[in-house]
């Protein structure tokens, strides 16, 4: 309903709002994470690019989750995935028309800002350490898997989780063993990034 840069602002503005109201919150002003899901792992990576760029919010981890990052759609897996489970090419079609609105004219379209689909960003450094994960029958998997080679390119330092036999969305079989696996990984791997002093289960 809202198109791009109204959801990036608004996830920017909930960040400086913790990061100012750090104290009252409860919350560690050193160890604040951003992380997203899907379209809203591509919201995350975008507002972490941003949050670098307007340097006043020290972000300690970007948590990546099968995100949506390219609008371009050149990838082997966005040409591939026609008609997989859940998401596949013809409705990320519509959702980059629809976030990037009016204006957008297509995948050469050079004025889409790297905010709004973070694979444009040619400057991966600076970057907080990072988890992502891709699903392998995933049209985003290879957009997923390029981001986070750039990053690690970039000097971020980077784990990178590709789930065997999966799909866009899988995770809701929640009861599936990889579903249970890719759960437990996350959780660890955000403890771990916030150097959190939790056990890990």
């Amino acid at each position: 309903e809202t198109p791009f840069p109204g959801p990036v602002n608004d996830c920017y503005a909930a960040l400086l709002y913790i990061h100012a109201h750090a104290d009252e919150l409860g919350v560690d002003p050193s160890r604040i994470a951003v992380g997203g899901q899907s379209a809203g792992g591509g919201l995350a990576a975008g507002t972490v690019l941003k949050a670098r760029d307007e340097g006043v919010v020290p972000v300690a981890f970007q948590f990546l989750e099968i995100p949506e990052l390219d609008d371009r759609l050149a990838t082997v897996s966005m040409t591939n995935f026609v008609d997989t489970p859940l998401w596949h090419r013809p409705n990320a079609i519509l959702s980059w028309k629809y976030y990037l609105g009016e204006s957008y004219s297509g995948p050469e379209d050079p004025d889409v800002s790297s905010y709004a689909a973070p694979s444009r960003a040619t400057d991966l450094t600076g970057l907080p350490p990072t988890y992502l994960s891709t699903m392998e029958l995933d049209p985003l998997r290879d957009e997923g898997i390029e981001y986070a080679l750039r990053l690690l390119q970039a000097g971020v330092s980077v784990e990178l989780h590709s789930f065997p036999g999966t799909f866009h969305g899988s995770a809701l079989v929640a009861t599936a063993a990889v579903s249970e696996r890719g759960a437990a990984e996350a959780l660890t791997a955000l403890r771990r990034g916030l150097r959190s002093l939790s056990p890990v289960s």
